[in-house]
């Protein structure tokens, strides 16, 4: 279209020339060419609107193109703005979730109403069985003992009062069914443990100190404790936080709930086997999120700090975690909070659990520190895209960036290895951690090179080792072929001349800061 339209507008371009050639022709041989002078101006107009057409249909391809994925899909995952929280429908929004009514009134109240309350002391051996609604005060010291809440459709509130219970193979607090029960702690030492092997409660899988298969609030202005050979705390619908001080150091998870983990408040401190929080709902790909938006939260864990099926939404809150991957879930949003992270394997992951959102790290605000270890690690790692508007990111990594998709760096500040730096490029790595010669993936110098004393001209090392040298190393550079083609035009020896200084580079490279590496793989 736009081809046709400018050979026709040249074509009538001609066409003007040649009138005013024979106006000119006219004029001095006397004719009148009012008329002809009426015709250049239609025609100039003429060629003037379709180059506007032209201009206009270009433009509009451009923009089209623009907003446009490959397969005719609007771009950007979701079909969202650039620069926009992205969902699974493509719509904008500030906050992913809705965090209206994530907590009740008296689900952030942190001291139970004790006006109508029954007070229950424990001992050993014997369970305590609640299936009334009402608020019951538990203190007492015991072991083989549970409390068991089967009350239909009660509310049920638990509030621990210098309780310690000592369990072989079952959960201290088990909700069978309620609508909702909260644990609150008075300003009180509480202990919950279990020593040995869960056992099933036929076909439920009771393994947890606290263990509910409905709603439960915890909160409180005391102190809960929680050991276990499994998990800490197991629930089948949402799991609440929303005040108190938690201690909780199991084999296990620390936290698991189906539906959602939520916290508002709330003070921990986890150890964990396996991940910190985790949610995960396989029956509805909608749920399994996590939210938090305030606590302070000190998570050690082998498996992941926080890990969320669908969406893991930080508003507030302060989060130091140490964990093989740190934060994960399929679209995590960070609009607040100062947040700490080392990982072995990821910083921040997001990764397709849920087909209900899009695969997304979005970084709004807050403060984030993340520190990765040495080796294949990234500290931002999305297998979908990376958007960055707001916030301060200090980063101290080999690798600091892996996305799949697009990467969008609009606001913030974003330091990488003491450097500020002003867009984000996959696998950006900033020396210092790769290797050098004979060393990895990095510039020279890096953690794993050699010290670099050689003539590399020769094809001789005369440097040394960081320690032993290998059995059999005679101070000669490899020789055979190349596990693949050479590059065109090698000749098996290596380059010779002089850097472009006219020398060698001087002095050790053993773990020096090395030059920019380029990562292979994800």
């Amino acid at each position: 279209m736009k081809n046709n339209l400018l050979g026709k507008i040249i074509g009538k371009r001609n066409i003007a020339v040649m009138i005013a050639l024979l106006t000119a022709t006219l004029t001095m041989a006397g004719c009148s060419v009012d008329s002809l002078t009426g015709e250049e101006t239609s025609i100039e107009t003429e060629a003037e609107g379709d180059a506007n057409q032209a201009e206009n249909q270009d433009s509009g391809s451009n923009n089209k193109a623009e907003n446009m994925s490959t397969d005719g899909a609007p771009a950007g995952p979701g079909g969202a703005t650039s620069g926009s929280s992205y969902t699974n429908n493509g719509t904008a929004t500030t906050g992913l979730l809705d965090t209206s009514d994530m907590f009740s009134d008296r689900d952030l109240e942190q001291e139970a109403d004790l006006t109508n309350a029954e007070y229950i002391t424990l001992t050993s051996g014997e369970d305590v069985t609640i299936s009334a609604e009402g608020v019951y005060v538990i203190s007492g010291t015991a072991t083989d003992t549970s409390i068991i809440v089967e009350a239909d459709s009660a509310k049920v509130q638990l509030v621990l009062d210098g309780v310690s219970i000592t369990n072989t193979d079952f959960p201290a607090i088990y909700v069978k069914e309620a609508d909702k029960v909260f644990v609150t702690t008075t300003d009180s030492e509480n202990i919950l443990k279990v020593t040995g092997s869960f056992t099933t409660d036929g076909d439920e899988n009771t393994d947890a100190v606290i263990y509910s298969k409905d709603d439960i609030v915890l909160n409180g202005v005391g102190t809960l404790t929680i050991e276990s050979t499994a998990n800490g705390i197991s629930g089948k619908d949402d799991i609440k936080f929303t005040g108190g001080t938690y201690v909780i150091n199991v084999s296990e998870d620390a936290v698991e709930a189906k539906d959602s983990i939520r916290i508002s408040d709330g003070s921990f401190t986890i150890t964990s086997g396996k991940d910190g929080f985790h949610s995960e709902n396989s029956d509805d790909l909608t749920l399994g999120f996590v939210y938090i938006s305030g606590g302070n939260l000190t998570i050690d864990a082998d498996g992941d700090g926080i890990q969320a099926t669908t969406v893991l939404m930080i508003d507030g809150g302060t989060i130091d975690i140490n964990a093989a991957e740190c934060l994960e879930g399929t679209f995590i949003q960070i609009n607040g909070g100062d947040i700490t992270l080392y990982g072995t394997d990821d910083g921040i992951n997001a990764s397709s659990k849920s087909t209900s959102y899009d695969v997304v790290i979005e970084i709004n605000g807050g403060n984030l520190s993340i520190e990765m270890a040495s080796g294949d690690t990234d500290a931002l790692d999305a297998n979908g895209s990376l958007i960055v508007n707001g916030g301060n990111i200090d980063i101290t990594a080999q690798f600091a960036f892996d996305y799949d998709t697009n990467a969008e760096f609009n606001g913030g500040t974003i330091t990488v290895n003491g450097e500020e730096v002003t867009d984000i490029t996959e696998s950006m790595t900033f020396g210092g951690m790769g290797g050098g010669f004979g060393g990895g993936n990095g510039g020279p110098g890096g953690k794993g090179g050699f010290q670099g004393n050689g003539d590399a001209s020769s094809g001789e090392f005369s440097g040394e080792f960081p320690g032993e040298p290998p059995e059999g190393f005679n101070g000669e550079a490899p020789s055979g072929d190349f596990p693949g083609e050479p590059p065109e035009g090698f000749n098996g020896e290596a380059p010779s001349g002089e850097m472009p200084s006219g020398q060698a580079p001087s002095g050790d490279f053993q773990n020096g800061q090395g030059g920019p590496g380029n990562k292979t793989g994800n």
